[in-house]
């Protein structure tokens, strides 16, 4: 086996030279003693004309692999310039699972032509796959599985298994069905090989089958592998009747592809399902935009309030210098707090149920880190900049400062929790799925989550503004009683009390009713 690594930058130079000296079969003999991985990977850095001469070099099955890993654009090109014999021999080498994906990634014109040379069958499966929700387990399945008859001996299943087995996804594990195709149980491999050949499968199989519906989301058959250590699952439909499987590189592509949303999530980014470097400029500042246009408008707001104390700043310049780390320290918590509520959604670890607790705990935690980190500050405010550097900070000032760190921890941690809130729509998928398949329009499901974001909102709002009027007539009182900061002048907060709590409303109102929105669109796909 080449160290693929090590000598990635050797091959390419290696592959480009023999191409151009036209050595062939030296360029055939390299390429077969890689994986189909590192080839994909090698495919990327070299010239896309000579992409279809190295894919042809290949045999058929070690080229099947190799088309399944390249990307998409790459993956058109080839089909474009296959002729129909090449492309029906790759497409005959392909499971059915890897055809439907490329199926899903292709322009129409080019859809059109691999089902018109793929054979029946196989047209069928796909158009019947297809046919499912895109997030759904029956989009993630296969066909392409051993099924055993629960009478057949193990001398049988052997039989069965070498007959059919070569056009099969797994053959580590075998579906025991009745004449119905109803799912009875299932028998692994190993428990063939060390059964007596007259044993009766009946017998040898396991009858605790855990499956999963056509309509499961595919994020929760994931997390179902995770749980299990499943090599494969069986996908069954509304009468139990198995129609499928899913194996678990499909499974660990869906955890691949959650894990990148959930951190594009939390950087305030849309997700996308492109590479990097294959997501053009305008697709990146569509995803990146919104977001930032939003932070932007509530900086402003920020700004505002601060400008409003301009007088106050400039008679003690010295404040200034710690809104950045009451800015920064308040992002930074919020960061951390989004990670692990938002991790431990993913992992299945909070429930709806469990939103009370979790607000519960954040806000301990919140105040805990908050003492430890105002402590800290006090202490460094008098030592450091007042004794080492000679800043002029007196006792309020100092104090001042460090009750505001506490509330802008408390205030920027319930903030995110907020956040929780607009996945909590996420445990009640099952009972939006019943609703839709009953007959309920979107409307109708929609409504009630949008009420409860906009309440969940505005009672956000009161808490904030609460919290910030009470903040604000500490810092005033803390001013007023000082000897030495009489010459700041503060806005009475009852001047301004109006549009800071218009602001409040609104930022509540839009993070409620648009987390609700968001929340519910990925399960009204049903």
């Amino acid at each position: 086996m080449i160290d693929f690594e090590e000598r990635r930058d050797e091959l390419l130079e290696e592959i480009e030279e023999m191409t151009r000296r036209k050595q062939y079969k030296a360029l055939r003999d390299i390429l077969v003693e890689l994986e189909p991985a590192d080839i994909a990977d090698l495919f990327d850095d070299l010239p896309e004309e000579m992409l279809p001469l190295l894919f042809r070099l290949l045999p058929k099955e070690p080229a099947a692999e190799l088309f399944v890993e390249l990307e998409p654009d790459v993956q058109e090109m080839l089909i474009r310039g296959f002729s129909n014999t090449e492309l029906k021999e790759v497409l005959d080498e392909l499971y059915l699972d890897d055809a439907v994906d490329i199926v899903e990634e292709m322009p129409a014109g080019v859809v059109k032509r691999i089902l018109k040379h793929a054979d029946p069958d196989t047209r069928k499966s796909i158009n019947e796959i297809l046919k499912y929700p895109e997030d759904s387990a029956g989009a993630l399945m296969t066909t392409e599985f051993v099924d055993l008859k629960r009478d057949m001996t193990v001398e049988d299943a052997f039989k069965r298994i070498r007959r059919t087995g070569t056009d099969k996804e797994t053959i580590n594990v075998c579906y025991v069905v009745d004449p119905a195709r109803k799912l009875l149980g299932i028998v692994s491999l190993r428990t063939i090989l060390l059964s007596d050949e007259d044993d009766i499968i009946e017998d040898i199989m396991e009858t605790h089958v855990i499956s999963v519906g056509t309509l499961e989301d595919k994020e929760d058959v994931a997390q179902t592998f995770s749980k299990y250590d499943f090599i494969a699952l069986p996908v069954v439909d509304k009468e139990d009747r198995l129609v499928g499987i899913i194996t678990v590189d499909d499974a660990m592509d869906v955890m691949e592809a959650e894990a990148t949303e959930d951190i594009e999530k939390m950087a305030a980014m849309l997700p996308t399902d492109k590479p990097y470097l294959k997501t053009s400029v305008f697709e990146t500042f569509k995803s990146r935009i919104p977001w930032l246009l939003l932070l932007m408008v509530s900086a402003t707001f920020t700004g505002q309030i601060i400008a409003k104390f301009e007088d106050a700043l400039g008679a003690c310049a010295i404040l200034t210098a710690y809104i950045p780390m009451l800015m920064d320290t308040g992002g930074n918590c919020g960061s951390q707090a989004s990670v692990t509520v938002i991790r431990g959604i993913s992992l299945d670890e909070i429930e709806f149920s469990d939103l009370l607790r979790v607000i519960w705990k954040e806000i301990r935690v919140a105040v805990l880190c908050a003492a430890v980190l105002s402590a800290a500050n006090f202490v460094k405010l008098l030592l450091v900049d007042k004794m080492i550097f000679g800043n002029p900070i007196t006792m309020t000032v100092a104090a001042v400062i460090c009750l505001t760190l506490i509330a802008v921890l408390f205030v920027v941690s319930m903030f995110i929790i907020s956040n929780t809130i607009k996945l909590t729509t996420f445990d009640r998928r099952d009972e939006i799925a019943i609703m839709k398949m009953v007959g309920a329009t979107d409307g109708f499901i929609r409504w009630p989550f949008v009420y409860e974001g906009l309440l969940l909102g505005l009672i956000g709002a009161a808490v904030g503004f609460s919290l910030q009027w009470l903040l604000y007539a500490a810092v005033t009182r803390g001013i007023a009683n000082s000897d030495t900061m009489q010459l700041l002048r503060v806005v009475d907060f009852r001047q301004i009390w109006a549009p800071v709590a218009a602001v409040f409303a609104g930022v509540g109102i839009l993070v409620g009713v648009g987390g609700s929105l968001t929340a519910i669109r990925k399960f009204l796909r049903v």
